[in-house]
């Protein structure tokens, strides 16, 4: 959580000092786990062991200078019925045999997705993978920044609307929840979870809110 005097000690930092710090934070050793874990709701347990048919697949945690202040951009996915329809996420998706390497994944999505193409962003680093049991992908994000978007180009299928969100409002400990969800992977059930929570904005919660554990982590430890 983001003390007043860490959040006074971000806000004198330009945004050249706040990125190239966490930049290099991004080539030390990750969190990890336990970080991923302190936001943790899921739908079905974590397995022992990943299964060996799981999917890949690459997003992106963009960052980009906004009103004085370091933001992240976030998508809320179209409701389509799928295991994952509606929530609040990273732009990405799954890895093609065309991509390079993950990297190269979460770029083409986050193009695809939300209109901003790779030659807009440098990607500063990547934080843990996460196994997500529900849609068996194991999900590598990365960590971006770019200057801010003039317009963004949304996939009709895909995304509903992109969230713009300031990293001070959103990991702030006022911010932080437990509620209860009704996962679209299983309408029948209803789960108390850990939560991100901003004025007039979905919840982020599941595998999004654990990446963001760790991203939070990692920010404060670069920055405070």
């Amino acid at each position: 959580m983001l003390t007043s005097n860490q959040a006074s000690e971000i806000n004198d930092l330009t945004y050249s000092e706040q990125i190239e710090r966490l930049k290099k934070r991004l080539k030390e050793p990750l969190p990890g786990r336990s970080f991923q874990e302190i936001m943790a709701g899921r739908v079905l347990p974590m397995p022992d062991e990943i299964p060996e048919n799981a999917r890949s697949s690459g997003v992106l945690a963009l960052l980009f200078p906004k009103q004085e202040e370091l933001n992240l951009l976030l998508i809320e996915r179209a409701a389509d019925g799928g295991k994952h329809s509606g929530q609040v996420a990273f732009p990405g998706g799954r890895y093609e045999p065309a991509d390079k390497n993950l990297e190269t994944t979460a770029l083409r999505e986050t193009q695809e997705e939300i209109g901003i193409g790779s030659d807009e962003i440098e990607v500063l680093g990547a934080l843990s993978c996460l196994y997500i049991p529900v849609s068996n992908f194991n999900v590598y994000p990365f960590v971006g920044w770019s200057t801010p978007p003039e317009k963004y180009v949304l996939s009709q299928r895909e995304v509903a609307s992109v969230i713009e969100v300031p990293l001070t409002e959103l990991f702030a400990p006022a911010a932080k929840i437990k509620t209860e969800v009704r996962p679209s992977s299983r309408p029948d059930l209803v789960l108390e979870v850990p939560a991100y929570q901003l004025a007039g904005k979905p919840i982020i919660w599941g595998a999004t809110a654990m990446m963001l554990s760790e991203l939070e982590a990692v920010w404060r430890d670069a920055l405070g």
